[in-house]
């Protein structure tokens, strides 16, 4: 098989390293990619947001799947047109893909389809948002807020005012900090409490197929301080959510959203993921992604068992397979993926730093992803992003799991690198 993966973080580089373990793939092609990429993959300069582009590559190459990473090839409609000209293609359509690319669609949606949610109201502009925010319904001068760009926002998109003042402040902000495109509708919702877990499942139609369930720490320090982030690392573990939790995201948020879909007539073949909030009053949905998160790809393919190929043809229902008829299985125990930084993100990451302790640091059951690198003159890799490495390991439970990791950082270096030393240590 010929595999294109699209994108160029730690997420397509785990993609990548998992196609590149199937004795069945014999060519990989990454666009665009990255230095770390290159080393397992052919790198392809096109820009993952250039549709047509990469569907006349996969063509002209005869590529037999295309494995899409983030979300704006997604909401362009890369799914639709591969299909119109006959290549196999991971992911949801564009119309099933506004699930992810606007938050108004998908609170929406969820209403529509009795997933349990955050109580919301959206607003078509600053101006109604703040008066929503004065009827009283949203965030009292004391009240926390959920304050949500519509659009994609690379992450951006979300903020959580404490009070009356922080919500009117990120309402007239959110426009410069997510994009005037993605603010252009605004979504207040009720803030909820809990614990966090991500729950992913390979989707095909009404079939799913769950993984092992992930958390994600976001914010940019220690203890969960600081400014959000793409994600500084994410952990694995059985402990992150109860078997009767579980059951009940997937009885009121799995089957009514691959149901509505259906009804809908939006086409699903491809990665599904829910951010939940595990409420006092039971889970609920925060959002929905529609592809594999960064950094969670990484801690949840290094326990991936069966052959990436085999999934993604059961998915697409290649030579009569099925999600129900494929046998997934998962490397017992736990993962752990720590990102290395670079110094200044998430608002203005320095790059060029040349990267040491790389040809030193991989242990047999630790995998460094690359994020954000490139190669200088002297053909070092250097940083080239925000996020630059995802140091990931496995181990029979966390605690193994997470020293691997820990000890694989510490050999590894740059001017300003930066990271949390607390992953996993809130669960």
């Amino acid at each position: 098989m010929k595999v294109l993966v699209v994108g160029s973080g730690g997420r397509e580089h785990s993609l990548c390293w998992a196609f590149k373990r199937s004795p069945k793939v014999s060519q990989i092609y990454c666009a665009p990619g990255n230095a770390g990429i290159a080393q397992m993959a052919e790198c392809v300069p096109i820009g993952a947001d250039d549709v047509r582009s990469l569907a006349s590559f996969a063509r002209s190459h005869a590529v037999d799947l295309t494995f899409v990473g983030g979300e704006v090839p997604l909401a362009l409609g890369i799914v639709d047109e591969f299909e119109r000209q006959g290549l196999r293609i991971i992911g949801p359509t564009q119309a099933a893909a506004q699930l992810e690319s606007s938050k108004a669609f998908a609170k929406d949606f969820m209403a529509r389809h009795g997933v349990p949610t955050a109580r919301y109201v959206t607003a078509h502009s600053a101006g109604f948002a703040l008066l929503e925010l004065e009827s009283g319904d949203f965030g009292g001068d004391d009240t926390s807020v959920v304050i949500k760009a519509d659009g994609l926002a690379a992450g951006k998109g979300v903020v959580v005012a404490q009070n009356r003042k922080e919500a009117e402040v990120a309402i007239n902000e959110l426009a410069t900090i997510a994009g005037s495109a993605a603010a252009e509708k605004i979504v207040l919702e009720e803030r909820l409490t809990g614990k966090e877990v991500s729950i992913l499942a390979f989707v095909s139609g009404e079939e799913y197929a769950l993984m092992p369930p992930v958390r994600d720490h976001k914010r940019i320090r220690d203890g969960d301080i600081g400014p959000n982030t793409g994600g500084m690392g994410t952990v694995t573990d059985a402990s992150l959510i109860a078997d009767d939790q579980l059951r009940e995201i997937e009885e009121q948020m799995i089957r009514p959203t691959l149901r509505g879909c259906i009804r809908e007539e939006m086409t699903f073949h491809g990665i599904l993921f829910l951010g939940v909030m595990l409420t006092p009053s039971g889970p609920k949905l925060l959002e929905y992604n529609v592809r594999f998160g960064d950094p969670e790809t990484q801690a949840i393919l290094v326990r991936l068992d069966t052959d990436l190929t085999d999934v993604c043809g059961a998915m697409l229902g290649v030579n009569g397979a099925s999600l129900n008829s494929v046998e997934i299985k998962w490397k017992r125990g736990s993962s752990a993926c720590v990102v290395l930084a670079s110094e200044g993100y998430p608002q203005a990451p320095r790059t060029g730093d040349a990267i040491s302790g790389l040809d030193n640091a991989p242990e047999p059951n630790v995998q460094v992803f690359h994020a954000g690198t490139s190669v200088n003159a002297e053909c070092r890799f250097t940083t080239a992003g925000g996020r630059v490495l995802g140091v990931t390991s496995t181990g029979d439970d966390l605690t193994a799991a997470l020293r691997s990791a820990y000890d694989t950082v510490q050999k590894i270096s740059w001017p300003g690198m930066q990271y949390r030393k607390d992953i996993g240590g809130t669960i």
